[in-house]
């Protein structure tokens, strides 16, 4: 299909590590920190109908707003991308390596240990060009996380005994 591939399921399992690179900017409801995060996907299954593929993923850049905390809410936009491996071609009739990109919306839900997440992704899965047909695979997600934030150290003066 022109423009883009149907009938075709995403599921998948990742790990991220994150860095909030700034403190707080911009004023009012957009006021928020910057983060960079890298994902690991160890577990990509891709449902066609040709057949089902296994891969892995790595974005090796996730930049994520995360706007400042309402209560218990911690809402974000994301922008991220990566690479694709599997062990079938995806889109079926394409390549075994792909390029990602996605953006979503979502919400840490803070615990007292354990933090959620809940969002909706745009993903967007090419070969940009390595084949000569490149449908590419558009699926919007929800996706639902378990994570917890650790502080890091704050710089300065260190007193010795």
């Amino acid at each position: 299909m022109p423009g883009g591939t149907s009938n075709t399921g995403i599921f998948d399992i990742g790990l991220r590590y994150g860095w909030v690179l700034t403190g707080p900017h911009l004023p009012s409801f957009l006021r928020g920190r910057f983060e960079y995060a890298v994902d690991a996907e160890p577990a990509y299954l891709i449902f066609q109908p040709a057949n089902t593929a296994y891969g892995v993923g790595f974005n090796p850049f996730a930049l994520k707003w995360d706007f400042e905390r309402r209560g218990r809410l911690s809402p974000y936009f994301e922008l991220s991308g990566g690479t694709l491996f599997s062990n079938h071609s995806v889109p079926t009739y394409t390549n075994t390596v792909n390029f990602t990109s996605a953006a979503a919306i979502g919400t840490h839900v803070l615990g007292e240990k354990y933090n959620w997440s809940v969002e909706l992704r745009y993903l967007h899965i090419s070969n940009a060009g390595l084949a000569n047909f490149n449908p590419g695979l558009n699926t919007v997600q929800v996706r639902v996380g378990v994570g917890r934030f650790w502080k890091g150290r704050k710089l300065g003066k260190r007193s010795s005994r």
